[in-house]
């Protein structure tokens, strides 16, 4: 019979955009796990580590090697908790990750339930999954990001700019939601000579011609060295969509069909259950999803940083008051990080749903039920519903765990 809590033995991807060897932080956090088959090579980029059931890269058991999805199948009302099961099916209902970031992601957006029904039933082999991905994200490290749109006044005080006036439709002095997306479509369509062009002449701009925005001639050249001149997403990043640099412990929410592109730095991501995107930038033009799919899927919105930020919140799931919780508008998840200091404990409270919960720094012990686990930097553990933990600090010690 399979226990409520159990060691997971996670894997890691190697797309391109991740850090090598390990320089990345999802790599040394996946070796670490005792008897893990998994080991770095220096000359391989690391980009995610999976610690979810989702079937394309399974977390599984430590002990036994069986797959995640497989154990939450044969023991659904046990690990899941009625209420999850009732809402969301016999599945768990988002996948947790850490990513570490070296060159920009794909300018890209998740689509909404709707269309990736839609999508899902067409081409079945790229859209794996009928749901939507809203999704945070949690700095574990200085973390640069496009997220969302600037303010429209901004955006139309840069499109003033006489190299951009190509882009604008004729005869709209006003930038509004329209505009924008009348805008958005005609740079991601432009040719790569336009592109190129355009990009030379942006580059040449006295700096004060952009006023607070002068840091796009700052990051210019490094998307240009990182993807090429003539990569459309430069401008959708550049010009129309919030730059934002990140402390450690702060997040930011993306809503399905939010655009986005993560940058630079180590990060926790955490998303509904699903694999689903559509790109359409910071990659070749034969890696990009249709223009006209993409641009009719985008939502205009939010307009600010400020929308786009999640904060920490003090919780009551931490009796100690040692817990802080990140709360996103979705109801797949919430995220709680517990940070103790050596000889700290914390006793977060029963959840009527499951639990993934993972060690990013420190070493101490998860008290449950009389039983003690080991906790190290690294460790990922499942902890069905309605199970209540203890945490004991050695040294520093800092977890992070996906609740429903």
């Amino acid at each position: 019979m399979t226990t409520s809590v159990f060691q997971l033995q996670c894997s890691c991807n190697e797309y391109p955009w991740g850090k090598k060897g390990n320089d990345s932080l999802a790599a040394r956090l996946c070796s670490k796990t005792p008897g893990t088959s998994f080991t770095i090579d220096d000359g391989k980029e690391y980009s995610e580590m999976w610690m979810g059931d989702y079937p394309i890269l399974p977390a599984k058991s430590l002990e036994t090697g069986q797959e995640l999805h497989s154990i939450i199948d044969e023991n659904k009302e046990k690990l899941l908790g009625k209420r999850c099961i009732e809402k969301f099916g016999g599945v768990l209902p988002y996948l947790p990750k850490i990513l570490s970031i070296q060159k920009a992601l794909p300018l890209q957006i998740h689509p909404n339930k709707a269309l990736a029904a839609k999508l899902h039933e067409k081409q079945p082999d790229q859209f794996t999954d009928p749901n939507h991905k809203p999704e945070i994200a949690v700095a574990l490290s200085k973390f640069e990001v496009f997220a969302g749109w600037k303010p429209l006044e901004e955006m139309q005080t840069l499109f003033s700019l006489e190299p951009l006036h190509r882009f604008r439709p004729e005869g709209n002095a006003h930038f509004d939601d329209g505009t924008l997306k009348q805008v958005t479509r005609t740079i991601l369509k432009a040719s790569e000579e336009v592109v190129r062009d355009t990009q030379e002449k942006l580059a040449s701009l006295p700096r004060e011609k952009y006023g607070k925005q002068s840091y796009i001639l700052d990051i210019l050249p490094r998307l240009q060295e990182q993807y090429s001149k003539e990569d459309n997403g430069n401008l959708i990043a550049l010009l129309c969509m919030n730059f934002m640099v990140l402390s450690v412990g702060e997040a930011i929410y993306i809503p399905a069909d939010g655009i986005h592109a993560y940058l630079s730095g180590d990060i926790v991501e955490c998303m509904a259950r699903s694999n689903n995107v559509l790109n359409t930038g910071f990659c070749p033009r034969a890696d990009r999803d249709s223009i006209d799919l993409f641009s009719s899927s985008l939502s205009f919105g939010p307009h600010s940083v400020e929308d786009i930020m999640l904060s920490s919140k003090s919780t009551d799931k931490g009796k100690h008051g040692k817990t802080v919780i990140y709360a996103p508008p979705m109801s797949e998840f919430d995220m709680l990080l517990t940070e103790l200091e050596s000889g700290d404990t914390e006793e977060i409270e029963a959840s009527d749903g499951p639990t993934v919960m993972w060690v990013t720094s420190g070493s101490g012990l998860m008290k449950v039920n009389g039983k003690e686990f080991k906790l190290d930097e690294g460790y990922v553990f499942f902890i069905g519903s309605g199970v209540q933990v203890t945490y004991e600090a050695e040294s520093t010690l800092a977890i992070y765990a996906a609740i429903v």
